[in-house]
């Protein structure tokens, strides 16, 4: 139920929420102390996630909602795209594009094709059902900029 894309530059995340049956709309993808962050799957896991990575990701502090590997948290820097699943130990994917949640083979197809970030994610909102209900975007802002 989410689609968030990264095009090496741009990160941008769709805002369909589904709880209790009702649609909502929320914010996947923030900017913290210099990393761009985005969370898919399970809300409240995500927001453990992120709280633990910005808290400085004590590896004996990992939260136990996040072992249930229920959510992912992507954390986007100057060293690269790193995903968190259920360990503290992220893996660094070596890719310049990526795409992730349920719209993710669309996101892909459509960066792999030359779309931004931004772009991805409307073509992913437009073929997967369950996202949708607008886009955030950010940039990560980089030394030179």
């Amino acid at each position: 139920m989410t689609i968030v894309a990264w095009d090496g530059k741009t990160l941008a995340a769709d805002k369909r929420m589904i709880s209790s049956g009702l649609m909502r709309t929320c914010r996947k993808i923030w900017e913290y102390n210099g990393n761009l962050m985005a969370i898919t799957g399970d809300w409240d896991a995500g927001a453990e996630l992120i709280a633990w990575f910005n808290a400085g990701a004590d590896p004996a502090k990992f939260p136990e909602a996040g072992r249930k590997d229920v959510a992912t948290l992507i954390v986007i820097n100057a060293g690269g795209v790193w995903q968190y699943n259920a360990g503290p130990y992220g893996v660094l994917l070596e890719c310049r594009q990526c795409a992730f949640g349920s719209g993710r083979d669309f996101a892909e197809a459509a960066m792999y094709l030359g779309q931004d970030a931004y772009q991805a994610v409307m073509v992913a909102c437009n073929f997967q059902s369950d996202c949708g209900g607008g886009i955030d975007v950010l940039t990560l802002k980089t030394e030179e900029a």
